[in-house]
């Protein structure tokens, strides 16, 4: 049986969902379509916290926050459910942290984005949950805060369905098969239609394209966020206490209680090298300890960690999103995240949507395209540093 419809979605994490709403809200025929059932946990969009800021490491990507706190706004608008919680942000550089901290303080100066410059006597005389080591400094920026993960995904997906998207879960894609006005897609029981459609399926997008003839040099990474039990977890309400990264080599953060009397902490980009369909999913003491070491001697009132939980990272060599047309095959567009992306969640739809219809969008998105040196040149070499 063949379906037809305008655009199509293939993965229905939170790049998808938000694909899907989008696109429906434009009048659109949306038909979505996901490997695994509604809200699973193999990939990278399930749990609870995840941070959204305006504090970022190019000019280009701060102005894409705009739109994010934007749209989050909207879906607000539009569920009648509450999204962002301002916490305020630390970005935490140690003497010679790997990340400089010009590229931040820059970036938002370029967009008038207020910040305060702290040094670590400074940061513990205001949050003294912190232990930082002498020489540390930070920058403060009131606007960061904690969106949620699968709380968000599903009211994407929701409001979708509601403006008439069709989402299909437990519905793997097989191949594309492009045509001259569209492309098909292949699944078990069924061949849609479409034409033009969205691949954000993040681990398994290599895989999906490679019979297209793209060789996309991404990096699956599994990893690992655990979650502390403070003594004092008033210490660390969203009220008192910030969204934290330590910005050096290993990078980690951290976040204040959220729905429960737990602080979640996790290091970005620290996991083993795996793909979507092998992996481990269970959690890994060695990682674990890793974390609550440091967490130990920073945050030192962190208290023990009773649960940890693993997600996959999609990386590109460069740690820049993808959001571009397929080279030789315009009616598909590919939005990949990098492992930084669900800030962006609600604002990535409405990018991708006109980038697969229009063929541009208002933001310069020249950084994201396909044909970039990272995603092109054999040599490039990869820095996930950011």
């Amino acid at each position: 049986m063949t379906h037809v419809c305008d655009l199509a979605v293939i993965g229905l994490g939170a790049l998808g969902s938000s694909t899907a709403w989008h696109a429906a809200s434009r009048g659109l025929r949306v038909v979505g379509l996901e490997a695994f059932e509604f809200g699973h946990d193999r990939g990278a969009s399930h749990d609870t916290s995840r941070i959204i800021r305006h504090s970022y490491h190019t000019p280009a990507y701060v102005a894409l926050t705009f739109g994010a706190y934007d749209d989050w706004a909207r879906l607000e608008d539009q569920t009648g459910e509450h999204f962002v919680t301002v916490t305020g942000g630390l970005d935490l550089y140690p003497h010679d942290a790997a990340i400089p901290a010009a590229d931040y303080t820059s970036s938002m100066d370029a967009h008038d984005i207020a910040y305060d410059v702290l040094d670590a006597d400074a940061v513990g005389e205001r949050w003294p949950a912190f232990d930082l080591p002498d020489g540390t400094i930070a920058i403060h920026q009131a606007r960061t805060g904690i969106v949620p993960a699968a709380r968000g995904t599903a009211a994407m997906a929701r409001r979708a369905t509601e403006l008439g998207a069709v989402l299909h879960y437990n519905t793997r894609v097989e191949a594309l098969v492009p045509r001259a006005d569209g492309v098909d897609l292949i699944t078990a029981d069924n061949v849609i239609s479409a034409g033009c459609v969205v691949v954000t399926a993040d681990a398994w997008t290599a895989d999906l394209l490679a019979p297209l003839g793209v060789d996309l040099p991404l990096t699956v990474t599994e990893e690992q966020v655990t979650y502390f039990a403070p003594g004092r977890p008033a210490e660390f309400s969203p009220d008192v206490f910030p969204v934290w990264i330590w910005m050096d080599e290993p990078s980690y953060y951290g976040f204040p209680t959220y729905g429960e009397d737990t602080i979640k902490a996790a290091q970005d980009c620290g996991g083993p090298i795996v793909t979507g369909d092998d992996r481990s999913g269970a959690p890994d003491e060695v990682m674990r300890e890793r974390l609550s070491g440091f967490m130990r001697r920073v945050v030192p009132r962190c208290g023990p960690p009773v649960r940890s939980k693993r997600c996959l990272y999609t990386l590109t060599p460069d740690r820049d999103f993808v959001i571009d047309r397929l080279p030789g095959h315009p009616s598909v567009t590919v939005g990949l995240g990098a492992g930084h992306g669900f800030k962006f969640a609600a604002l990535f739809g409405r990018l991708l949507t006109d980038v697969a219809v229009d063929g541009e969008s208002r933001y310069d998105l020249s950084a994201f395209r396909l044909d970039r040196p990272a995603l092109t040149d054999p040599s490039y070499e990869a820095n996930w540093m950011v």
